[in-house]
C-alpha cells in the first residue's frame, strides 16, 4: 500500500476525526471487501475486539463514524478498506432523550447515542417498536443511513410518558410526535 493510499485509509480517517470534521461520507466510498475483522458490537452497545472490550471511548466513536450497513451486513469503511464486523442487535444505544420544539413550534424529540450522535426523530429518522419473543418492547430510532439505536429502557419510559392516545383505522394506539410525524410506541390501554 502506498503512502497516499495509507493516508486515505484508517489513518486518514483518524486524522480527519482529530480535526473535528464529523461523520465521514462512508456512503460515497466503494472499496473492495478486505475481509472480516473480529469486532463485535454487543446488544448492550459495548464494542469488543478479539473478545476484549474496547475501552477507549475515542476509538469506539471513530469506528462508529466509519460504520456502514450494507445488504450483506455491517462494515467499517474507509476510501480504501472495507472490513465486515458483527452486530448483535443495533449498533448504537439511545441513552438520552430531550423533548422540545423547533423554530416553527413543532414538537421535536432528540436522542443522544452512546457514541455521541444526536438525532432528531422525524420522517427521516423514525422511531419503531418491535416486540421481542418474550413480549417485551424493543424500541429503536434511526440514526443515519440504515443504522439504528436501541432505545434503553429508562429512555423508553420517558418516551412513553410523552405519548398520546391516537385512533387509527384499526385500533387505539399510544404515539409520540416529532418533526411533524407521529410514531406508534405501543397499544393504548383500554383501562384509561
Amino acid at each position: 500500500m502506498s503512502q497516499a493510499e495509507r493516508v486515505l485509509g484508517l489513518d486518514g480517517v483518524i486524522a480527519a476525526a482529530g480535526e473535528g470534521r464529523g461523520i465521514p461520507p462512508v456512503h460515497l466510498w466503494n472499496p473492495s471487501h478486505c475481509g472480516d475483522i473480529d469486532i463485535v458490537i454487543k446488544a448492550n452497545g459495548l464494542w469488543f475486539h478479539e473478545g476484549t472490550p474496547i475501552g477507549r471511548e475515542g476509538l469506539v466513536r471513530l469506528f462508529a463514524s466509519v460504520l456502514r450497513k450494507d445488504p450483506d451486513g455491517f462494515h467499517l469503511v474507509t476510501p480504501v478498506e472495507k472490513l465486515k464486523i458483527q452486530v448483535e442487535d443495533a449498533p448504537f444505544i439511545a441513552i438520552r432523550l430531550d423533548a422540545g420544539t423547533n423554530a416553527r413550534g413543532d414538537a421535536v424529540l432528540t436522542f443522544t447515542t452512546n457514541v455521541g450522535d444526536e438525532v432528531e426523530a422525524g420522517p427521516d429518522n423514525p422511531i419503531r417498536v418491535d416486540m421481542a419473543a418474550d413480549g417485551e418492547p424493543r424500541p429503536y430510532v434511526h440514526v443515519r443511513r440504515g443504522l439504528e439505536a436501541l432505545i434503553v429502557r429508562p429512555v423508553f419510559y420517558e418516551l412513553i410518558e410523552l405519548a398520546e392516545r391516537r385512533e387509527t383505522q384499526a385500533r387505539s394506539v399510544m404515539a409520540v410526535r416529532s418533526g411533524g410525524a407521529w410514531f406508534e410506541v405501543g397499544p393504548a390501554d383500554d383501562g384509561d
